[in-house]
C-alpha cells in the first residue's frame, strides 16, 4: 500500500484521517456506469467538491476524480474555487453559493463560474465588462421550491432574457436543487416547476450549450430520466449514503474516510474506580484501559461518550467515560496490545461502527460529521 503525502501535513499527533483514493475510484467508476445504463444521452459529471472534499481533501482528491472522467467541479465559494485553480486544476468550476458581488472580479479573473440569481449580479457584470473586457461566466440558479437561493418561477423568464441578452456575461448552466427527492409530491412540484421554467429557452440553451443540471446524489438514482446535460455527484463519490431510507438502485460504494489514532497510554482501572470527566463510567471489575490523542476537538462528537465502539489488533472494542477535548479512552481489556498500536474508529477494518452510525447516534448526517474531521488531524492517503 503507498502513501500519497501531496499535501500532507503532520500535526505531530498520532492521530489522522486516512483517506482511500481506490475507493474514491471505485465509487465513482460505480456510478459512471449506472449512468452510462439509465441515461440516454449519457450526462457530464459534476464532482461537488465543496467545504475541502466533505473533509476528505479536494486538492488531493481532485486528481482521481480527474482521472475517472469528471467534466466538472462543484464548490461553495470562490475561494474555494481560487484554491483549485492555484493548484493547476483547469476543469471549469462553479461556486454553487451565492457569491459577494466585490469578489466577482475574482471570479473572472481565475476562470470560474458563478451562480446568479437577481438584477445585481447582472448590474455587476456588467460594470466588470467596461473596467475588464471580460465576459462574467455563469450558471443561473432557479428556486424551485428549495426556498434558499435563486430565482424563483414569477421573476424567471425576464431574468433569463436579460442574461441572454447581455454582452458581459457568458451563460455557461441553468439549474436548481430539490429540497427531499425521497417526497415524490415535493420532486415532482420541483421537477414540473423547473421544466416549465427552462422548456421555452431549450433550443437556444442548446444552440448556445448551456449546461442544464438538477439532479444531486440522491437524484441520479431516483430519477436518472431527468439528468439532462450534466448531473451532480456528491456525498455518494465518498462512500455515504444519500438517503435515509434504501435505495435499491443506488450501487454499492466503500467509505472513503477511515479514523485512526495510536495509543499513547495503557492502564488498569480498579474495580469501583472512575473515568474521564464527572465519572460517568464506573468499572465493575479491573479494566484495562488505552487511551488515544483525539477528541471533540477533533471532531469526535463530546455526545457519543460511551455509545462508540472501535477495532483494535482485530477485536471490537467499547469506547468509555467521557469523550474530551483531546483524548478518548477505551476499554481493552479483551486484546493484547502495547502503546503505539493502531486504534480504528472508522474505516473498512471497523465491523461495529460507520459514520452512518455516528450520525444516527447523533441525530445528524454523515457528511456533517465528515466535515468535522479536520481540524487538528493529519490526512494520509491511500491506495
Amino acid at each position: 500500500m503507498q502513501n500519497f503525502r501531496g499535501t500532507f501535513i503532520n500535526k505531530n499527533r498520532d492521530a489522522w484521517v486516512e483517506i482511500n483514493l481506490s475507493n474514491l475510484e471505485h465509487n465513482v467508476l460505480l456510478i459512471k456506469d449506472f449512468l452510462k445504463k439509465n441515461c440516454n444521452p449519457k450526462p457530464d459529471i459534476f464532482a461537488v467538491i465543496k467545504a475541502d472534499g466533505y473533509g476528505h481533501g479536494s486538492l488531493m482528491c481532485a486528481p482521481t476524480l480527474i482521472a475517472c472522467g469528471v467534466n466538472y467541479f462543484g464548490v461553495a465559494s470562490i475561494d474555494e474555487g481560487i484554491e483549485l485553480r492555484e493548484n493547476k486544476i483547469t476543469q471549469p468550476i462553479l461556486v454553487l453559493g451565492a457569491s459577494p458581488l466585490w469578489a466577482m472580479e475574482n471570479a473572472i479573473k481565475y476562470d470560474i463560474c458563478v451562480s446568479i440569481f437577481n438584477d445585481e449580479h447582472i448590474e455587476m457584470a456588467q460594470q466588470l465588462y467596461e473596467r475588464l473586457n471580460k465576459k462574467l461566466k455563469v450558471h443561473i440558479k432557479l428556486d424551485t421550491g428549495m426556498n434558499r437561493i435563486g430565482i424563483n418561477k414569477e421573476h424567471s423568464n425576464n431574468f433569463i432574457k436579460k442574461v441572454l441578452n447581455s454582452n458581459a456575461i457568458e451563460l455557461k448552466g441553468i439549474f436548481t436543487h430539490f429540497a427531499d427527492v425521497e417526497n415524490n409530491d415535493l420532486f415532482k412540484r420541483q421537477i414540473d416547476e423547473f421544466q416549465e421554467i427552462i422548456n421555452p429557452f431549450k433550443d437556444i440553451f442548446k444552440e448556445k450549450k448551456v449546461k442544464i443540471h438538477c439532479l444531486n446524489s440522491p437524484g441520479m438514482f431516483s430519477y436518472p430520466q431527468y439528468s439532462y446535460d450534466m448531473v451532480r455527484m456528491g456525498v455518494i463519490m465518498w462512500g455515504l449514503t444519500p438517503y435515509s431510507n434504501e435505495n435499491p438502485n443506488m450501487p454499492k460504494v466503500l467509505p472513503v474516510m477511515g479514523l485512526k489514532a495510536r495509543i499513547t497510554n495503557i492502564h488498569t482501572l480498579k474495580k469501583g474506580d472512575g473515568i474521564s470527566y464527572g465519572h460517568t463510567y464506573i468499572a465493575n471489575e479491573d479494566t484495562k484501559v488505552a487511551t488515544i490523542p483525539i477528541g471533540y476537538a477533533d471532531g469526535v462528537a463530546r455526545n457519543l461518550s460511551g455509545k462508540i465502539s472501535a477495532y483494535l489488533n482485530g477485536k471490537e472494542i467499547k469506547q468509555i467515560g467521557r469523550i474530551t477535548m483531546d483524548q478518548i479512552m477505551f476499554d481493552v481489556s479483551n486484546v493484547d496490545c502495547k502503546v503505539g498500536d493502531i486504534i480504528v474508529l472508522l474505516g473498512e477494518e471497523n465491523k461495529a461502527d460507520t459514520i452512518d452510525t455516528w450520525a444516527e447516534k447523533l441525530n445528524t448526517i454523515n457528511y456533517e460529521l465528515t466535515c468535522r474531521l479536520k481540524m487538528r488531524l493529519s490526512r494520509i492517503y491511500v491506495r
